[in-house]
């Protein structure tokens, strides 16, 4: 039974079904971030100053050791939502904005006002 268009909660996020391309392609993407650890590193460096962290900056913030941590970077390097490039000893690491714009959309409601129906939970993420 369809719910009556008053209680509709949001505005569609997609104009028509993601196609199996598309799919797999998204489906690499969050792989890449479903870990709180790699979630993490891809926050730190998409705000960290100047718009890039060197790998230096992110290690302190885990109890994990530097190989663990560049096991993490890689596999979001591999998914095309950061790049790197080593200067001297450290590896600086920036966001490929292209790339992880294409997680967003997969979220964004394809208008601007999306009604909210009383009683259901918003979900809000705060920086670390």
């Amino acid at each position: 039974m369809a719910a009556p268009a008053s209680t509709v909660c949001c505005a569609p996020i997609a104009r028509e079904p993601i196609s199996e391309a598309d799919a797999a392609e998204a489906a690499v993407l969050l792989k890449a971030v479903a870990d709180p650890v790699r979630l993490r590193l891809l926050s730190m460096i998409g705000s960290h100053a100047g718009g890039e962290a060197c790998v230096c900056d992110l290690t302190g913030a885990f109890d994990l050791t530097a190989p663990t941590i560049s096991h993490h970077l890689k596999i979001l390097r591999t998914a095309g939502l950061i790049d790197g490039e080593r200067r001297g000893t450290w590896v600086y690491y920036r966001i490929v904005p292209e790339t992880v714009n294409k997680l967003g959309a997969l979220f964004t409601p394809l208008s601007d006002t999306a009604p909210i129906t009383a009683g259901r939970p918003e979900l809000t993420l705060t920086p670390a």
